[in-house]
């Protein structure tokens, strides 16, 4: 589906790692390069053509994110360099001043490390609590779970929409529902889950919502903070400097800018502003959903091929994305991806930054096979083939 479009698939190599980063077509490629070539000044600073034209692009990625997510403003979308750094913004700029000793955080074990550390380090800075809503017997996340992991000091929930190793999509817009009713804000991780479903904010009516680029289509560099405007005004900015500010005189006069720029400290990530706006106009000519049901079906056909394989142990069997962890029985899994990388094929093996996973699964390490639309069933075919021989990947790998 679209292979064409991706220089990299012109490469010897099976690609599905796509849940670390996507690979990139030549249109977002051409882009940036387009700015680097032909208008590479700075946005919002100068007052000469070029500048201009980067100020135009630059907001015209920005209104691509907005409705892309359905946020009801552009002062709604704050570009940053990732969703770790929009997370950390999240909880330090805006829950740092909010939250006071006992207050509760509610996260899982199958969390990111960018969706955990930010809160532990709340915890000691601020006396805070961070706990656990249990997983259920498939390590997926229920309503009625959440529901029971309520207490009267819950004041934020942070979950991922997909998980980055489970690959569970959480019920999001149930679980803010009720969080809403018991005066608990949420924070969405959409990492794994805005490249890959619809996201619309007003529907889910969360709180904040981070993500990255580089996960759908996109460059490296650069993500997205989106948060309710009065939310958003209430945020302290991490960063303080050049064009953020409106003046400062003396160190008790400092003003700063109107939303979204007083979040965007120094210069930005233009290039990677302006391919993440071309990387979402490509998605949406593919169509968000048509994306979706291509992942499953792929993933339906690598479970389907992997079952009956014996010494393949699949953690999780039931999920509704593209991700499939797995072990080979009695191999460590960064030697099944060494063996894996000799046949030019992509893999992800180790914790996968799911550090206090195995709290809940038992397993340290995993495989990991995260698909993308541009996955089709013979790179599977062959991926299968050489995990069915056990003693070939045993003999490789000494």
């Amino acid at each position: 589906m679209n292979r064409k479009d991706f220089p990299m698939l012109n490469e010897d190599i099976i690609y599905l790692d796509n849940g670390a980063t996507s690979l990139k077509p030549k249109c977002v490629i051409d882009k940036m390069t387009e700015y680097y070539e032909k208008y590479s000044a700075n946005a919002h600073r100068g007052d000469y053509d070029i500048s201009f034209k980067v100020d135009v692009e630059y907001e015209n990625a920005r209104e691509e994110v907005k409705n892309f997510i359905n946020a009801k403003s552009k002062e709604e979308i704050v570009f940053t360099s990732g969703t770790t750094d929009s997370l950390n913004m999240i909880a330090t700029g805006f829950f740092g001043n909010l939250l006071e000793p006992g207050d509760e955080i509610l996260i899982t074990t199958s969390e990111h490390a960018s969706n955990v550390m930010p809160w532990f380090r709340l915890c000691n800075d601020l006396g805070a609590v961070v706990n656990f809503i249990p997983l259920d017997d498939s390590l997926h996340v229920t309503l009625d779970n959440v529901r029971k992991s309520i207490t009267p000091n819950t004041k934020v929930i942070a979950l991922a929409g997909i998980t980055n190793v489970v690959g569970d999509i959480r019920p999001i817009k149930e679980i803010t529902k009720l969080a809403h009713e018991h005066d608990i804000f949420v924070v969405l991780d959409g990492a794994q889950s805005v490249p890959h479903i619809k996201t619309d904010v007003q529907d889910l009516d969360i709180d904040f919502l981070a993500f990255s680029g580089h996960k759908m289509l996109g460059p490296t560099g650069v993500g997205v903070l989106y948060g309710k405007k009065e939310l958003l005004e209430e945020l302290e900015p991490v960063n303080l400097g050049g064009g953020m500010n409106e003046s400062f005189d003396t160190v008790d006069t400092m003003y700063y800018k109107d939303l979204p720029t007083r979040l965007e400290a120094g210069t930005p990530n233009i290039a990677g502003v302006i391919g993440l706006g071309e990387a979402i106009r490509y998605i949406n000519k593919i169509g968000i959903d048509k994306i979706h049901e291509r992942e499953l079906h792929l993933r339906d056909y690598l479970i389907e091929k992997l079952i009956p394989i014996s010494h393949i142990d699949i953690i999780n069997l039931e999920a509704d994305s593209g991700i499939v962890a797995f072990n080979v029985e009695g191999i460590f899994s960064q030697d099944v991806a060494y063996f894996l990388n000799k046949y030019n094929i992509c893999v992800r093996a180790g914790n996968h930054c799911a550090k206090i996973l195995k709290n809940a699964t038992g397993v340290t390490n995993s495989l990991r096979i995260s698909l993308y639309f541009y996955n089709t069933e013979k790179e599977i075919d062959e991926l299968v083939e050489l995990l069915k021989n056990k003693q070939k990947i045993e003999e490789e790998i000494i």
